[in-house]
């Protein structure tokens, strides 16, 4: 009572072995004088870091969706364990799959990796709730109204699911599985910020990053799939562009090793990374952190939320805030 403390009431049978008290005990209250109402709560208030996980994943042949799984859940189990806030999965990282059974040409093969789609957002949505973190499953082939779409599906933590899908197919989708582009695109809401989602050849499109920094967009995560490393370098360059124009963070992850028995998927190469602007609190070459080329591995990087707020309000160079929006816009026409 002396430090303060005031005594609320008593409490009976509270630690019934306890004879001396015979079980009783006094329930104290204590005043913070560090408290102050005007700072932003401990609980349910907007977050200033991340920490997020990128899977540089490694092809290998598999007999099953159930390996496959295995293989995702060792890696979900890791970067949940480091307290991860979002695990990021390369573009078709379930290729593996078109390899259980022969196919006559690149069309049924992916029309066949289509089929375990449904079931793998399912167990993978699963993974997200049960190790409380959100993955963005790379992405994958779907099918609907006999057109194939590439979508990349966003598990929160929650349950809750959402889609991105793939604007624009490589000449190569299109001519080699007849693949669609989808006619939407958004920032997602989540627990740790603003994020958009943009499958490997859509990052070569500046203006859809434009549109979702307009909307608020703080990390762009980049799911792919690459073959040579002019390919990659090509991906690699414009993620790079996209987070210094647009003042945020930027995630790629892509897969290596190779697949003898998929057509099309002979050899990959990647290396993932994680971008941010360039300033002076930044890092020097504007990258955070990146793999080992070809080898698989994952990727643990913190983000500092607020020194993207403090960018766009004190950098050396205000990209969002001079923009010329008096002479020039971005405009979505879509969906």
């Amino acid at each position: 009572m002396s430090n303060d403390f005031e005594v609320k009431r008593v409490l009976d049978d509270y630690l019934p072995e306890d004879k001396e008290s015979r079980g009783y005990a006094t329930l104290l209250e204590w005043h913070n004088l560090y408290y102050d109402p005007r700072k932003a709560p401990l609980i349910g208030a907007p977050r200033t870091t991340a920490r997020i996980g990128c899977v540089q994943w490694q092809m290998r042949s598999l007999g099953s969706v159930e390996e496959l799984m295995q293989q995702v859940e060792y890696f979900v189990d890791a970067l949940s364990d480091y307290q991860c806030d979002l695990a990021l999965f390369p573009e078709f990282f379930n290729a593996p799959l078109m390899g259980i059974e022969n196919h006559t040409n690149s069309i049924d093969s992916i029309k066949a990796l289509a089929e375990f789609t449904d079931e793998i957002v399912e167990a993978v949505s699963r993974l997200a709730v049960s190790y409380n973190i959100n993955i963005i499953a790379g992405s994958m082939p779907l099918i609907e109204n006999d057109e194939l779409f590439n979508v990349a599906y966003f598990c929160r933590r929650d349950g809750t699911l959402e889609t991105q899908y793939k604007l624009h197919p490589t000449p190569s989708e299109k001519r080699a599985w007849v693949m669609q582009g989808g006619n939407g695109l958004r920032v997602f809401d989540t627990d740790f910020g603003k994020i958009g989602v943009l499958i490997c050849y859509d990052v070569e499109f500046p203006e859809l990053a434009r549109l979702l920094s307009e909307q608020g967009m703080q990390m762009l995560f980049v799911p792919f799939w690459t073959d040579t490393k002019n390919g990659y370098l090509r991906v690699r360059c414009c993620a790079h562009a996209r987070a210094i124009e647009n003042e945020c963070y930027v995630a790629i992850a892509g897969s290596v090793g190779n697949l003898p028995k998929v057509d099309g998927a002979d050899i990959q190469y990647a290396q993932s990374a994680v971008f941010s602007p360039s300033d002076f609190v930044f890092p020097h070459d504007a990258i955070m952190a990146e793999t080992t080329p070809n080898t698989e591995m994952t990727l643990i990087v913190d983000l500092d939320l607020e020194k993207l707020n403090k960018l766009q309000n004190e950098g050396s160079v205000r990209n969002f805030l001079d923009r010329r929006r008096d002479l020039y816009k971005v405009e979505w026409i879509g969906e």
